[in-house]
């Protein structure tokens, strides 16, 4: 079913975000984290895809798998940026076979250690270019979902900039957004606010991430230029070496954390799980009262 639709049809929406293993313990270890998150019954799940393309097949089989062996609705992440607009219609149309009504239509960041990695010139540049292609080719097959940025891409000058090019995707044909993993919710309240102001009116989930581990999650933020709170960062530092420690108290936050954007009434919940469920589950099985 379309996420677009789905989202109408429930209060809050639930998500999560996987991605793909590559090893076949990997995969084992991701559809048992998939066995236990079913039975919350999120409105929908999604599957990321590498920088350049680099997981084509893997996010394809993943997602073939969660749609054919488990009762979730699946999303497929789409970068543009590695690939010609043939070879993107080719992989859409892959996707339309198999059943798959759902895009998250992205730019995608340029591989690191492709020094040489030139984006093809009958290529999609940005994610508004794709969601047009999708449009123009798919009419309304796909439920298309974009990224919105609440600090801002890191290629942005500005915060009003990243908005202006956020408006492009949705005038192109987006039906909703997913925010990059943000730490301090008044970020994403004065974005909504600058989105409303420049007109975007499609629902905008945001995007939590459980800490875990601080060392992988600092790191995820400096690449994306995501804040995390001084006194976070502080209780954190004391735990470090501590998983259990760390887990605890980023648990405790991503609890406080969602429970301020449900009572400020946020669209729904969408969960980075690092294909792990269970600070997931005992985060939502303190917040589900909310939702």
């Amino acid at each position: 079913m379309k996420i677009s639709e789905l989202l109408k049809q429930v209060n809050r929406s639930i998500s999560f975000e996987f991605f793909p293993p590559k090893t076949k313990e990997g995969e084992e270890s991701l559809f048992k984290t998939i066995k236990e998150l079913e039975h919350i019954k999120p409105t929908f799940v999604s599957v990321t895809y590498g920088a350049g393309g680099s997981t084509r097949d893997r996010t394809r089989n993943i997602v073939k798998k969660i749609h054919e062996t488990t009762s979730l609705t699946v999303m497929a992440h789409l970068t543009c940026i590695g690939h010609t607009k043939q070879q993107l219609l080719e992989i859409l149309q892959d996707y339309k076979n198999i059943g798959i009504q759902n895009i998250l239509a992205l730019r995608g960041d340029i591989p690191v250690n492709m020094e040489d990695f030139k984006i093809p010139e009958d290529g999609c540049k940005f994610a508004n270019e794709l969601v047009e292609l999708i449009r123009e080719n798919f009419k309304d097959w796909f439920s298309i979902g974009v990224a919105a940025y609440p600090e801002g891409h890191p290629e942005s000058p500005n915060l009003e900039r990243d908005v202006y090019y956020f408006k492009k995707k949705v005038d192109a044909g987006a039906d909703f957004a997913i925010t990059q993993m943000f730490f301090d919710n008044k970020y994403f309240y004065d974005y909504l606010e600058l989105c409303e102001k420049a007109g975007i009116n499609i629902p905008i989930i945001p995007g939590i991430m459980p800490i875990t581990n601080f060392k992988q999650i600092r790191k995820f933020a400096l690449m994306c230029g995501a804040t995390i709170p001084e006194e976070l960062v502080r209780k954190l530092e004391k735990v470090q070496d501590n998983n259990e420690e760390v887990e605890k108290i980023g648990i405790e936050f991503a609890v406080k954390q969602c429970e301020d954007l449900l009572k400020n009434g946020v669209k729904g919940l969408h969960f980075y799980t690092l294909n792990k469920s269970k600070a997931t589950i005992e985060i939502y099985n303190q917040i589900k009262h909310l939702i």
